[in-house]
């Protein structure tokens, strides 16, 4: 998924607040916001139903015996929400959080037939590339959700998938990311054979231990 290329070469949030935010209207502004995301989830939409990186990623996360999800500052939130929504059709899904389960734990017993997913968007935090890095070479399979071609996960993936952040905001847009996750989310689930029967006995649980206002 292509990005604007200027919105390439602002690496920064600094950079893109000198450029975009100082001397504009909050009418004008939010406006340019709200235009820039429905330009970029509509071209994503229509991207995503001719992309078949998603569906491949999919693939492997079903075929895989464990899954781990990685990503570090902004992107452990979308790690986060692609773990929590694959774990709820899908066993042998673990959250590399840096607290409970460090990147540490994982690469002192990774399997030939262990999977990572991993985030990473400019700017590129090297902890998640080292971990990713290291994944690989001890011989486990990667997929990266990232930006660029030339984006460091990029180089180190056995499978890629590429999402346009560009935004007229400061900080690069999570809206196509969000997107993006929804799909590849539901593609795993749908083709995990035992999705149907955890999805049920959670739901049982969830009613006999109370977790939700009825």
């Amino acid at each position: 998924m292509p990005d604007d290329p200027l919105n390439r070469e602002l690496a920064s949030p600094h950079e893109r607040y000198d450029a975009r935010l100082q001397r504009r209207s909050s009418t004008l502004l939010q406006r340019r916001v709200v235009e820039q995301e429905r330009a970029s989830i509509d071209e994503a939409l229509d991207q995503i139903l001719t992309d078949e990186s998603i569906a491949q990623a999919a693939a492997r996360i079903v075929a895989a015996r464990r899954r781990f999800i990685i990503g570090s500052a902004k992107s452990y939130s979308y790690a986060s929400l692609l773990a929590f929504d694959l774990g709820v059709g899908l066993s042998q899904v673990t959250l590399i959080d840096g607290t409970v389960v460090r990147g540490v734990d994982v690469l002192s017993d990774v399997r030939s037939n262990d999977l990572m997913v991993a985030f990473s968007f400019r700017r590129y935090r090297r902890d998640t590339v080292d971990i990713a890095r290291r994944f690989v070479e001890a011989g486990g399979e990667l997929v990266a959700v990232t930006d660029f071609e030339d984006a460091p996960l990029a180089k180190l993936a056995d499978q890629s998938i590429y999402v346009a952040t560009g935004s007229a905001s400061y900080v690069d847009s999570p809206t196509v990311v969000a997107s993006v996750l929804h799909v590849l989310a539901t593609l795993t689930t749908a083709s995990s054979k035992g999705a149907r029967r955890r999805l049920m006995e959670r739901d049982r649980l969830n009613t006999e231990l109370g977790l939700y206002v009825n």
